[in-house]
């Protein structure tokens, strides 16, 4: 083989091996970006409010701060409030989220526990879709004799509608809708 040949060869591969007087420098393309909670915020779509909460509850870990007190979130965190913001959207509480998040940054796997509230919130989900369907048939029932009295009353006079709602109350066994309410 030619020197020439060789000596191309030699320039297409990266070899490790040690070469006397050779110092290779490596050096990384990718600079880890840091975010004042300003710059998070409009990141993530939620107020720098939002982000030192979730910081104050322990939803993000406590930020570093600059020499002048700013905090200086890391480029990770962006997909964390991205993960939160849309926990919350299927109904998992701030606390709940910041119990699982803490045990997760300690090096714990909380999945069992997420996938345990996961599935009292479609129960939560599935109590309200049966709830909303029960009103939705009274509030159907309510329209019908409402619009019977509508029309057994003159133009301008009192229908009492709102009224007749205490007769069909008091007139049923129909127990009172109450949906659950969502604590942080």
């Amino acid at each position: 083989m030619g020197a020439g040949i060789l000596a191309l060869q030699l320039r297409n591969c990266l070899t490790l091996e040690p070469i006397r007087g050779l110092i290779l420098l490596m050096r990384a393309n990718h600079i880890a970006k840091a975010f004042h909670s300003g710059e998070l915020a409009k990141a993530t779509g939620v107020s720098a409010d939002t982000i030192r909460h979730y910081e104050k509850i322990g939803v993000l870990p406590r930020a570093s701060r600059t020499q002048s007190g700013y905090r200086l979130y890391p480029e990770g965190t962006v997909e964390r409030v991205m993960v939160v913001q849309r926990a919350l959207r299927i109904g998992f509480t701030l606390a709940e989220l910041a119990e699982v998040l803490k045990a997760r940054d300690s090096g714990g796997a909380p999945c069992q526990r997420v996938y345990k509230l996961a599935r009292e919130k479609l129960k939560g989900v599935s109590a309200d879709i049966a709830a909303l369907k029960s009103t939705e048939r009274y509030l159907k029932q309510v329209l019908a004799d409402w619009e019977g009295r509508m029309r057994r009353t003159g133009a301008g006079q009192k229908s009492n509608l709102l009224h007749s709602l205490t007769r069909h109350v008091n007139g049923s066994n129909r127990k009172v809708t109450k949906f659950r309410r969502r604590t942080t």
